[in-house]
């Protein structure tokens, strides 16, 4: 594949916090269809990494280029529990500019099975029930690269299925993912296996 291909490069990129080296000489190459797993015990860095990668942290050295857009969904679910889904929903779309209609965000919710809680205050859904309300957000805000920290966190059985759904969908319409994460996310028919960066000693 041509560089110009490519949705997200990382170039030797080195890291600390606290004084303490996370990760140095670190590189990698995301490309349509793609997905690097980032592995490690906690504290090594993963989600530093990922904050990197999305711009929201700055590395010590090395580059970072973006040739995409990209929607990182972090760790925390990072949803107001004093609003509804539908209200989260709203202003995310807002603060991407993304132009969602109402219809399409109660459309994803009922996607990721909330479409009847889509009007309860969030402190009022499960831990599981959040996620999948952070989640939604990769339906109503379209992007070719997902940054997604620990993605099938708080989620059971049928929520790991659709998350895993959902991603063999975006790999397959040429979309990229990098996931921190502690578990295998298999590949669908026809999809390459995960590339995997380990961090740590």
């Amino acid at each position: 594949m041509a560089v110009g291909d490519d949705l997200l490069v990382a170039e030797n990129v080195r890291c600390a916090v606290g004084g303490r080296w996370l990760f140095d000489g670190l590189s990698l190459t995301l490309v349509p269809g793609g997905l690097v797993e980032v592995r490690g015990a906690n504290g090594s860095g993963k989600s530093t990494l990922l904050r990197c990668l999305v711009g929201l942290h700055e590395p010590d050295s090395g580059t970072v280029r973006r040739n995409v857009d990209g929607l990182y969904v972090g760790h925390r679910s990072g949803i107001c529990g004093r609003m509804t889904p539908v209200e989260n929903l709203r202003w995310t779309v807002g603060v991407a500019r993304a132009g969602t209609p109402t219809r399409s965000i109660e459309a994803a919710l009922v996607r990721v099975g909330l479409g009847d809680v889509g009007d309860d205050l969030c402190d009022a859904l499960s831990a599981g029930q959040q996620r999948r309300v952070a989640l939604a957000r990769l339906l109503v805000c379209p992007a070719p690269v997902w940054i997604l920290d620990e993605p099938l966190t708080a989620l059971d059985d049928a929520g790991r299925g659709f998350m895993c759904e959902l991603m063999d969908q975006h790999r397959s319409s040429g979309g990229a993912a990098v996931c921190a994460t502690h578990e295998d996310l298999p590949a669908g028919p026809g999809q390459p296996a995960a590339a995997v960066v380990r961090l740590g000693r």
